[in-house]
């Protein structure tokens, strides 16, 4: 019965039907179908699964970032990055990346980062020489970083569903959302070089005077990630509290110092943040009920005992995880597959000596990639709005870039310290 459950369930989601309501038709079926609890109980385990204080997190880190949207920091960023690096070759694709990087900081969403930072650079990269869809492919690439580099809602609800330190999880992001940076400007540069067309358009020459000036500019936005983690991590508020904090700072640098928000701008923004978090949250509610029948039904003992005669050890577990979850994170929504398949899958990963922080970082960067990962990538249609390319020619741009994002994931996968290592130094 579980299995014509999830068929259900999958079926629905295919022929277009939201998420939530896909996961809450077919849960209500098997509620029918059994005849095990009566259907108060669907309510019961919505309200259960939104009775989390970690969660209130989402819709105000949303918030945050729409503000420092609003409020100009895009463009002081772009500023700022473009007199620290643009002089480099291939500079004007460094000064995106960064941008990229630096923003999703800020937002912790790769749509938004794309929107923001794309809207601004693609124009330029073309103007300097970069074909349109590589510049897209670019910015869509860079804009998978926002759910990596922390603050990252990702991590919120993954820490919530499996039970894991958000303030680790945050820390653990910091080592591979750079590295994933560096390859993606590696990536960038090297096309640059293979094109003549991008070196004739070098940046103006490095100037300290400049730098000292676009950062003072860009302060009020680079202070933010540094007020909201180093608040985490000294223990002085929790990640929930680091949220609102970010929302009064951001409130007051956009409407006192930067002056490019409006009070009539705040309930616009408001509404949005409350759109976003309502979607996660529906989701969130309907799979506690998915939850609940796996875990009456024992579904994830049967999987765990099917799978151990495939799986002998943790290097073929990784590898079929990996497989497994670039499938998973190109078709379904990052959130809903988080909730749904971390409880089935994850404890086997823990049994085999996993370490758990490092399984739930390659669970939630795997996900993430699939921003970017064609047939349904957010990252790819978000590009293709903003450029009015096809979404073929997107995809054909971001290629190289998707390549090394993956590369890098099974690096992250075989080579633990890279997660593990800024915890284990900050004792976190």
């Amino acid at each position: 019965m579980v299995g014509f459950m999830f068929l259900i369930m999958l079926g629905l989601i295919f022929i277009g039907v939201p998420v939530a309501f896909s996961i809450l038709g077919s849960g209500i079926w098997f509620l029918l179908a059994t005849d095990i609890k009566p259907l108060a109980l669907v309510c019961q385990r919505a309200v259960t699964g939104l009775d989390s204080f970690p969660l209130l997190a989402v819709p105000l880190f949303v918030f945050v970032g729409d503000l420092m949207d609003r409020g100009g920091i895009s463009k002081r960023m772009i500023r700022w990055a473009e007199s620290l690096l643009g002089w480099m070759p291939g500079g004007l694709g460094v000064v995106t990346i960064v941008s990229c990087a630096v923003f999703a900081a800020l937002t912790g969403s790769g749509p938004a980062t794309v929107a923001a930072i794309g809207s601004i650079m693609i124009p330029s990269l073309v103007k300097n020489g970069y074909p349109l869809k590589t510049a897209a492919g670019m910015a869509a690439a860079g804009g998978a970083l926002g759910p990596i580099i922390p603050p990252s809602i990702p991590m919120i609800i993954y820490g919530v569903t499996m039970g894991i330190s958000i303030p680790q999880m945050f820390v653990a992001g910091i080592v591979p959302g750079l590295f994933l940076a560096a390859l993606l400007i590696v990536v960038n540069m090297i096309i640059a070089i293979r094109n003549p067309e991008i070196l004739r358009h070098r940046g103006t020459a490095f100037s300290i005077r400049e730098v000292l000036k676009n950062t003072w500019s860009a302060m009020g936005a680079l202070l933010l990630p540094v007020i909201i983690l180093g608040g985490i991590y000294s223990g002085i508020f929790t990640p929930t509290e680091s949220a609102a904090v970010g929302v009064v700072y951001a409130l007051f640098v956009g409407i006192f110092v930067y002056r490019e928000i409006r009070i009539s701008d705040i309930p616009k923004a408001l509404v949005k943040s409350m759109e976003t978090a309502a979607m996660v949250d529906i989701i969130i509610a309907a799979a506690n009920l998915l939850s609940w029948i796996m875990s009456v039904t024992q579904v994830s003992t049967y999987i765990i005992g099917a799978l151990s005669g495939i799986i002998t050890n943790k290097y073929t577990y990784l590898l079929v995880l990996m497989v497994l979850l670039f499938v998973v994170g190109a078709l379904m929504d990052t959130v809903a597959a988080i909730i749904i398949i971390a409880p089935v899958i994850v404890p086997m990963g823990i049994e085999l000596g996993l370490d758990p922080l490092h399984l739930g970082m390659i669970f939630v960067i795997n996900l993430v990639i699939g921003y970017v990962t064609p047939p349904f990538g957010y990252n790819l249609f978000t590009a293709g709005s903003v450029t009015g390319l096809k979404f073929n020619d997107v995809v054909k741009g971001v290629l190289p870039f998707l390549l090394i994002e993956m590369a890098a994931v099974m690096v992250f996968a075989y080579v633990p310290g890279i997660i593990t290592w800024l915890p284990e130094v900050l004792g976190s």
